[in-house]
């Protein structure tokens, strides 16, 4: 379990008169318990009174390793079989009587579980909301954290070096995710931090569009959008390479997105806002006349999950400061012709920042 953040959990439970906190996120189970489980559609909890000792619910056949796990307390489980909120209600009465005040993930608790638990504590007061705080915890990391997301960036950089290997003209771009999955699992990497994306020619022209039987042409960009799970902490990266010469049209494209990758890295240190950050990059895309084309934010953090807090968009005033991890992604996507997108994870240090991915970002020419 986490200590010390449980701890600044209970502080914030005190100021709020809050009795008891249901942490309903898989990912933030694991990020206070130390347990990483997806239970898909079954529940997982966790309960941590303000002065008593926790617990944590999962389902049936998940409870032998979650009792494996670094969760130092009581694991309750229960059968498919059975109604869990039946075994949740007695386990909270019996523990630490009706709760006054429970605090619940607003941002993430879906309507029915919140219902079933309103209905059960009718005269439980919901209001507290631990998103916001949870988002707080996250968002500066300690340095056992960051050797977590070092790690992981170090493996994203092997998907890189196995993707890049397979770029060549008629390979399509579902055939060449499954051989980078494939050979990350031989190497005991388990898991993608979300969906690998290699998008060839006019396809990475969209920013989330799916690998298909589209193949890789002579002369074409090819994007690569990737990133692993390593002891429950994510990695995130993008590069672009080129399949054989690129045209001068598509080596220009490429060339703006790395300046403006470059400028806004460059400008990383405590005290600059996440909207400077943003506008860095943007404007040296709207520089060259391609404003439109960038149409996503900048960046958003990362740590357990692939999207944490904070954005690093315009609007957003938030000032930077030492511990904070987030992404820098630029891009650009021309319909129908080109897309480019370049990007790093930064841990942010007392004076500038450090990425987790080390694959160059000069255009590479396979």
């Amino acid at each position: 379990m986490n200590q010390e953040k449980v701890a600044e959990l209970r502080k914030w439970m005190a100021s709020n008169e809050v009795d008891l906190a249901y942490i309903s996120d898989p990912s933030h189970i694991g990020y206070f318990s130390g347990f990483e489980s997806n239970p898909m559609e079954r529940i997982l909890a966790l309960f941590i009174p303000i002065d008593k000792d926790p617990f944590l619910f999962a389902p049936g056949l998940e409870v032998e390793d979650a009792k494996a796990s670094s969760w130092a307390y009581e694991v309750v489980g229960y059968l498919d079989s059975e109604d869990p909120w039946t075994i949740i209600t007695a386990e909270i009465n019996k523990r630490y009587g009706t709760p006054k005040k429970l605090a619940v993930e607003k941002g993430q608790l879906v309507l029915d579980r919140y219902q079933r638990l309103a209905d059960t504590f009718s005269g439980t007061d919901f209001s507290a909301d631990l998103t916001p705080l949870i988002q707080q915890l996250q968002l500066y990391k300690t340095e056992e954290e960051c050797q977590r997301l070092i790690e992981a960036g170090a493996s994203a950089d092997l998907a890189f070096e196995i993707g890049f290997k397979l770029v060549k003209p008629g390979m399509t771009e579902e055939a060449i995710v499954a051989e980078i999955e494939y050979e990350l699992k031989k190497q005991g990497i388990k898991e993608m931090s979300f969906p690998t994306e290699v998008l060839a020619g006019p396809n990475a022209a969209s920013p989330h569009g799916s690998p298909g039987k589209n193949t890789v042409k002579e002369n074409e960009l090819v994007l690569f959008d990737l990133g692993t799970i390593v002891n429950g902490y994510c990695s995130d990266a993008t590069r672009t390479v080129a399949c054989g010469t690129p045209t001068d049209h598509r080596k220009k494209i490429y060339d703006i997105v790395l300046e403006a990758q470059l400028k806004a890295q460059e400008a990383v240190k405590p005290g600059v806002t996440a909207a400077q950050l943003d506008k860095i990059a943007r404007d040296v895309i709207e520089g060259y006349g391609y404003g439109e084309y960038f149409n996503h934010r900048l960046g958003h953090g990362i740590g357990t999950t692939i999207h944490e807090f904070p954005s690093i968009v315009g609007g957003n005033d938030m000032e930077i400061k030492e511990g904070m991890c987030f992404s820098l992604e630029p891009g650009i996507y021309l319909p129908n012709d080109v897309g480019v997108r370049i990007e790093d994870c930064v841990y942010v240090t007392k004076d500038g920042c450090i990425p987790f991915t080390k694959t160059p970002k000069e255009l590479i020419v396979l």
